[in-house]
């Protein structure tokens, strides 16, 4: 092609042209073959090619791929809705299904604020959130995101309503350790709260594991319990953001099952359709449809393509995919296992500062100096070194935020495919290896040389 018509990330650079996939692996029209350790962006939960999924596919299109939501319901739609249901929290038995993860936390910001309305409440109208998170691109998700740099552009757009540190246990504001620090991240919730005024506050709304803007950032075991508690307190519901951990990313079907907390509202994506087809989820209580379904009757929301037959086809075989090969059992164990090898790797890499997640969503974040946890000057583009590096040894990895602000530091991602071999993680950790090999050998010693400068 002489010129591209198509608006990519980065509107200049060059990308390999994709051919085809299968498994773990990716081809580029050279041959070129890529260890996806990232699923794309935490997508790709059960990997490339996988021919029960495409005949799903083909079978639901021989039938019919759209209807509108206001004028049919479909039995992929309500087999899928049921599924999910019984497969989260016993109070999660209602599903609104959109296309994207930043429609599901838009849609659940607006829910909540909805619930409040139908009991009558119209005061209660802001979802505060955290910083160093990230709840999608949309005006209202974007609001409730946390993430610096997506939120420069829009300021004079966007509510403020990420209010609280993150549960950044290596780099923790309080100079503590958890649990001695009685959580004071959690209860900065209740502080903020009540200088708001709670009558003025529909939900909070949290990534169970930080993705994108933390690198796998996780919080110490009792974290949610606090924040749960303190929701209820103040009678705000909680939120959690899934679309990154959900369908068994960290181990089990949602994350927040492992430290055992309810939330009101649950958002799927990404892994609902694993890269298969765009789909996502809102997933609510009981309780919190119990005002709207005795009152308006309506959720004051949708698009579409909410709820298409063919997409819910293609997630509901993703689901029986998972199940009939025991797939998210597994994760736990394989999870334990990439860990350890990338622990192993951090004692011959001084700049390798934090190894942090659970199951098959990892993150690493760099420094330049381990025991102080300086981080890298960000003018370095220390991430976007690695990220390239990487690719050239035929590995994908997740670009993510660091750093105390959650902009001047440098981490990746490493979250590949849940049905990845142990053979394949033993790959994926020998293009790692060449990778940081490399960092080391080239790029740092420019690194070096350029702060030497710097001081003189």
């Amino acid at each position: 092609m002489d010129r591209t018509y198509l608006i990519k990330p980065v509107i200049d650079a060059e990308y390999p042209m994709i051919d085809y996939g299968k498994g773990v692996y990716l081809y580029d029209s050279e041959g070129k073959e890529y260890l996806d350790a990232s699923s794309g962006a935490i997508t790709a939960n059960i990997g490339h090619g996988v021919q029960e999924i495409i005949d799903a596919m083909t079978e639901q299109a021989k039938r019919v791929s759209f209807v509108y939501r206001s004028q049919f319901t479909s039995e992929p739609a309500e087999k899928l809705a049921k599924k999910i249901a019984s497969l989260s929290f016993p109070e999660l038995n209602w599903c609104f299904f959109v296309n994207s993860g930043s429609e599901a936390t838009e849609t659940a910001m607006k829910i909540s604020i909805q619930y409040w309305q139908e009991k009558g409440v119209m005061t209660k109208t802001k979802v505060l959130s955290r910083w160093m998170s990230y709840h999608g691109i949309t005006l209202g998700a974007l609001s409730m995101s946390g993430h610096t740099g997506r939120r420069a552009r829009f300021i004079p757009l966007l509510e403020d309503f990420p209010v609280i540190q993150p549960p950044y246990c290596y780099r923790c504001p309080y100079n503590k350790e958890a649990p001695e620090c009685g959580y004071l991240c959690a209860n900065e919730l209740d502080n903020m709260i009540r200088r708001i005024g709670s009558e003025h506050i529909a939900a909070f709304i949290a990534e169970p594991i930080i993705g994108a803007s933390g690198a796998a950032i996780t919080p110490p075991q009792d974290y949610y319990k606090v924040i749960k508690e303190i929701c209820e307190r103040h009678q705000i519901l909680f939120i959690a953001d899934e679309v990154m951990t959900g369908f068994g990313r960290t181990g089990t079907m949602l994350a927040c099952e492992q430290w055992g907390v309810e939330p009101d509202i649950v958002t799927l994506g990404k892994g609902m359709g694993a890269g298969y087809t765009p789909i996502a989820a809102t997933l609510v209580g009981d309780h919190v449809m119990e005002p709207i379904v005795s009152g308006s009757k309506t959720i004051m929301g949708g698009h579409t393509l909410s709820a298409n037959p063919q997409a819910c086809a293609v997630s509901l075989a993703v689901i029986e995919y998972l199940e009939k090969n025991k797939i998210i059992p597994e994760v736990k164990k394989k999870g334990e296992y990439l860990k350890a090898k990338l622990l192993q790797l951090q004692k011959s890499f001084s700049f390798i500062g934090d190894i942090r997640g659970r199951g098959l969503m990892l993150g690493i974040e760099f420094v330049q100096n381990f025991v102080e946890k300086k981080p890298f000057p960000r003018a370095m583009k220390v991430t976007e070194s690695m990220i390239s590096i990487a690719q050239h040894h035929g590995l994908l990895v997740y670009p993510a935020g660091a750093g105390s602000d959650g902009v001047n530091g440098d981490a990746v991602m490493i979250a590949p495919p849940l049905n990845i071999t142990f053979k394949e993680m033993d790959d994926l950790i020998q293009r790692l290896q060449e990778t940081l090999q490399q960092f080391t050998n080239f790029y740092l010693k420019e690194v070096e040389l350029k702060l030497e400068g710097d001081e003189e």
